[in-house]
């Protein structure tokens, strides 16, 4: 094969061609053998959404609260990230922050050659800056007790790199799956209002991933002059965001984003209970 070879049909389908495009399936008439810069970019814009477009929908996303949304709803959408991969690139840059970005760093490598997925008792007194924790868990599963003392005999700095490092892999999931329950807050929030749940799921990922990338800026700016405006930006952002999106007056919609706030971050305390919870007691 030539490096740039054009064929008179589609070589994936067999339908005839006449331009760069097969019109039956989509696939590219223009072929040549694909670079390692080609396989590079498709990896990385296929898990991080480094495109031309991105720059378009992150300025909407950040300059006008809900346009993307309505944008996506109202059938403009070729010229957008989608929305599920725009939420994933945010969340994922956000998470990595987190935990690698400044003054988040800890060394989590297990003193005394302790495995971090194989906790056990040991018979050495407590060192005398480990931090204790107590627990009434004997009662609803002697495995659990067990694990808490296995980390209450670990040294203070060991016991907190254990639990971030078993807590950072499986958060971004956690976090992931409370976007459906957002979505169903939105739902019943804005009953009678003849809106799908797909459309509630679509505000929730594109709200969400500005929130995360809001959050990442202000984690590595760690400047208040920078800070403090777009936190601001970031309380102000969502009552906009669900007025452009789904209309009403202002003091109902602020009422709305009340509640939903204040559902929201119940579910995420929960959420960030029941991770810790499982990835340091019951996994």
């Amino acid at each position: 094969m030539t490096a740039h070879a054009i064929s008179a049909a589609c070589l994936n389908c067999g339908a005839p061609v006449s331009a760069n495009y097969c019109s039956n399936c989509g696939q590219e008439t223009r072929l040549h053998v694909a670079s390692a810069t080609e396989f590079f970019h498709e990896f990385i814009g296929h898990y991080v959404a480094l495109e031309g477009k991105l720059w378009q929908t992150l300025w909407l996303l950040v300059r006008r609260p809900g346009k993307l949304t309505a944008d996506y709803i109202a059938g403009r959408r070729a010229r957008y990230v989608a929305p599920l991969r725009v939420y994933l690139s945010l969340s994922l840059l956000f998470f990595a922050l987190l935990k690698f970005g400044p003054g988040m760093h800890l060394d989590v490598r297990p003193a005394h050659s302790v495995p971090a997925n194989s906790l056990a008792i040991t018979d050495r007194p407590p060192d005398k800056n480990t931090v204790r924790l107590s627990s009434k868990l004997a009662q609803l599963n002697p495995v659990w007790e067990t694990r808490m003392q296995a980390l209450n005999d670990l040294p203070t700095d060991q016991m907190i790199g254990l639990v971030k490092a078993k807590f950072f892999s499986y958060v971004p999931y956690a976090m992931f799956l409370i976007m459906p329950v957002f979505a169903l807050y939105l739902k019943a929030l804005y009953l009678g209002s003849a809106r799908r749940y797909g459309e509630h799921m679509l505000f929730a990922l594109h709200s969400n991933a500005f929130a995360y990338l809001v959050l990442g800026l202000i984690m590595v700016t760690q400047t208040a002059w920078v800070g403090a405006p777009l936190f601001l930006w970031l309380l102000a952002y969502l009552p906009i965001a669900m007025r452009r999106v789904y209309g009403g007056s202002r003091w109902l919609t602020l009422l709305r984003w009340a509640v939903l706030m204040m559902l929201y971050v119940l579910t995420v305390v929960a959420v960030i209970v029941g991770v810790l919870f499982t990835t340091t007691i019951i996994l």
